[in-house]
């Protein structure tokens, strides 16, 4: 038994965890990112290749009642082993899967030495032990409770998720509050010179067809990719298991009822498409994109907003347009969700290693405030980063 009364299980088979990890999520204040689904998906596709470990800590009251899951891995690159989120480069957001009643066990102030003794129980297992915690995107809240590991010393990310509450109806009066009248003109003109490509005809498809949904998934991943190289950036699909995970999640039957997929069709062409999530009455724009020669007919926009207009149909309360501070979520969002970042080092290697990236986190801090010598901070801190990872990672 630990602080707290809470009895540790540490588990690194998914397989093992699975029957509690189900049966917790069904009650449990947690975000949609961590479903066992999703995460499972994730491992078999993306994360098992990569030769992470899962470390799965399940915490149990006197009954032997689960009373929270963090969902954990280590992660070796180079030198460094780090405890991580499991799964978190494609969940916006991490936390913990908490019981409703998770306070009534878990008293406001005791999750510091909680967290002390799960620390312990892991390093327990010698292939477990690591050199330092990096825990990205939390938020300060985990459904309606307060996200616990914020008792932990924490910073404010460089990002934020965006947010809009929605209307129970009345969507012309509600696109009208979010732009202005000479916005809304120009919007509408970008639309009939959208149709006017396709007859006149605008349609949004709610795609139900198993078939067919397998396929916009592929259109859309070819889009995005398109649009990474547009743009010169990363291209996440060259990674191993990416574009697998994508279409397993879709293929998944125990998903069916959280995945959406979505495009826009102009005489049949998809110019847009997207895939969101529908859980606990909000809907999460996980990914969205559009087809390069109608960019400047903005479909992506349009697109959206059906999107938007679905969820008010749906009597969904909030549109999360998740992770990332783009003009087109804030000109929707009313609410600003700050993230958190969790690190510490466990190890002289480690050690040095968090300072270095608490340094390049602050950087980053100072340069999204201030616009003097935005190019050249940009350029070093790519290159620490680069550094960094070539030296450690």
């Amino acid at each position: 038994m630990t602080t707290a009364n809470i009895a540790l299980q540490i588990f690194t088979d998914m397989d093992a965890v699975e029957a509690q990890w189900r049966t917790l999520e069904e009650r449990a204040d947690c975000t949609v990112f961590q479903l066992f689904d999703w995460q499972m998906e994730w491992y078999r596709h993306i994360g098992s290749k990569e030769k992470l470990i899962p470390v799965i800590v399940l915490g149990l009251d006197d009954t032997g009642v689960a009373v929270f899951i963090l969902p954990l891995a280590i992660e070796r690159h180079g030198l460094i082993r780090r405890l991580v989120w499991f799964g978190s480069e494609l969940c916006d957001y991490n936390s913990p899967i908490l019981a409703i009643n998770f306070s009534d066990h878990v008293k406001y102030g005791q999750f510091g030495c909680l967290w002390k003794d799960i620390i312990r129980a892991i390093q327990d297992y010698p292939r477990l032990r690591f050199d330092a915690v990096e825990f990205y995107n939390m938020p300060s809240v985990v459904g309606s409770q307060p996200n616990p590991f914020l008792d932990l010393p924490a910073l404010v990310a460089n990002c934020a998720g965006h947010v809009a509450t929605l209307p129970e109806a009345n969507w012309d009066r509600f696109y009208a509050s979010k732009f202005s009248n000479s916005t809304l003109h120009t919007h509408r003109k970008k639309a009939k010179n959208l149709a006017k490509q396709g007859g006149g005809a605008i349609r949004f498809v709610d795609v139900q067809d198993q078939a067919e949904i397998e396929c916009t998934i592929a259109k859309l991943i070819e889009q995005k990719r398109s649009s990474f190289a547009r743009m010169g950036v990363h291209d996440r699909f060259a990674r191993p298991g990416f574009r697998e995970f994508y279409l397993a999640i879709v293929a998944n039957p125990r998903l069916r009822e959280v995945i959406h997929v979505t495009r826009l069709d102009v005489d049949g062409i998809p110019v847009a498409t997207g895939l969101g999530l529908k859980f606990n009455s909000s809907y999460s724009l996980v990914m969205s994109s559009y087809q390069d020669e109608f960019a400047k007919y903005s479909p992506g926009r349009q697109h959206i907003q059906e999107m938007i207009q679905y969820a008010i149909r749906q009597k969904m309360q909030k549109f999360d347009f998740t992770v990332g501070d783009e003009p087109y979520k804030l000109a929707w969002s009313d609410i600003n969700l700050r993230l958190f970042c969790h690190f510490d080092g466990r190890t002289l290697l480690g050690c040095i290693v968090i300072s270095v990236q608490i340094a390049i986190h602050y950087g980053y801090a100072w340069y999204n405030q201030t616009s003097l010598l935005k190019p050249p901070l940009r350029q070093v801190l790519r290159k620490t980063r680069q550094s960094l990872h070539r030296m450690f990672l």
